[in-house]
């Protein structure tokens, strides 16, 4: 019986459960200025909530500094806003229609607070793949109660089902030696 659909989806899943990760992490502010913190931040322009790549353009012009230029000087204010409101702690310099961002450098406690935040957002997302294999293990265990698979299919695909978990749960663990590491960088 071939199985490779199944495993392909129960793999698209991972994937995603590791790519959601690295997005995560990507939006941790290490001590060196990064266009992905950004990227979450979501601004009030036109009515509606957009997100900022949308309405202004973000470059960083030297390792602490990131410049955000609205393409319209009406949103400056919400930008400004939205980059207050969130879990960056950078007080944004408003001039004219750019923004600046002056990060500063991390404390040391500041830096073992962000490790903290890495290794539960790694731990949710090692919960999220493990999640994906309890599912794809109870539909293994259904095929096999419906009498589609044989005992002999149902312990090969447990065991290919544990590989693949185990190959991303090590994944994310990577990123999050890598996150650590730049974080505690100095």
């Amino acid at each position: 019986m071939n199985h490779d659909p199944f495993f392909k989806d129960v793999e698209s899943k991972m994937h995603k459960c590791v790519d959601s990760c690295r997005g995560e992490f990507t939006a941790i502010r290490t001590g060196r200025a990064n266009p992905a913190l950004l990227d979450r931040i979501v601004v009030e322009a036109y009515g509606q909530p957009v997100p900022l790549k949308q309405v202004a353009g973000v470059s960083t012009p030297d390792a602490r500094t990131i410049v955000v230029s609205a393409w319209d000087k009406n949103v400056v204010g919400e930008i400004r806003k939205a980059i207050e409101k969130s879990d960056l702690g950078i007080t944004p310099n408003v001039d004219g229609g750019t923004i600046r961002l002056q990060l500063p450098p991390l404390t040391e406690e500041r830096r073992k607070d962000l490790v903290k935040v890495v290794k539960k957002k790694a731990e949710d997302s090692r919960v999220a793949v493990r999640n994906v294999r309890h599912r794809a293990h109870d539909e293994v265990k259904a095929q096999l109660k419906r009498g589609e698979i044989t005992e002999d299919d149902n312990k090969r695909m447990t065991d290919q089902l544990q590989k693949t978990t185990d190959r991303f749960v090590k994944d994310i663990d990577a990123l999050s030696a890598a996150k650590e590491k730049e974080i505690m960088e100095i």
